[in-house]
């Protein structure tokens, strides 16, 4: 089963997926927030999709190490996600700096401004997943 990550926004839900072996993160698209019922549809669908076993949402903690109010906003938003989803399991990743390191990488690539604002969320779920796929035991 593949692992997949969530940058939940205000505007936006970005998403990324592992490959089989969870070795590597992908992104895999920047859904568009309308209302929670379509939201949590796509979700479904791209869990289906990627055959999904494990959800990583990335939880903005402030700089301190505290939850806000922003974080507050993303364990409701998971909190409601399990209740529509409830087969699959869903865990927090500490996503402090994920979205600065991500435009720093698009940055890097030479990619507009404007391409950047389009692809910023996908590549910070990128980012979070793969510090999470990072953190996970190998076995040789």
């Amino acid at each position: 089963m593949r692992i997949l990550a969530l940058d939940v926004g205000d505007k936006t839900i970005g998403v990324a997926v592992c490959d089989e072996l969870k070795l590597t993160a992908q992104g895999v698209e920047v859904v568009k927030r309308t209302t929670p019922a379509r939201d949590f549809a796509r979700l479904k669908e791209l869990i289906v999709q990627y055959q999904v076993g494990l959800i990583v949402v990335g939880l903005p903690k402030n700089m301190n190490g505290t939850i806000g109010p922003r974080g507050e906003l993303v364990k409701d938003f998971a909190e409601s996600m399990s209740q529509v989803i409830p087969d699959i399991e869903i865990k927090f990743w500490d996503e402090r700096l994920s979205t600065i390191a991500a435009e720093k990488s698009l940055i890097a690539a030479d990619v507009s401004r404007a391409k950047r604002r389009q692809v910023i969320d996908k590549m910070a779920a990128v980012f979070i997943l793969q510090g999470y796929l990072d953190s996970l035991p190998r076995t040789e």
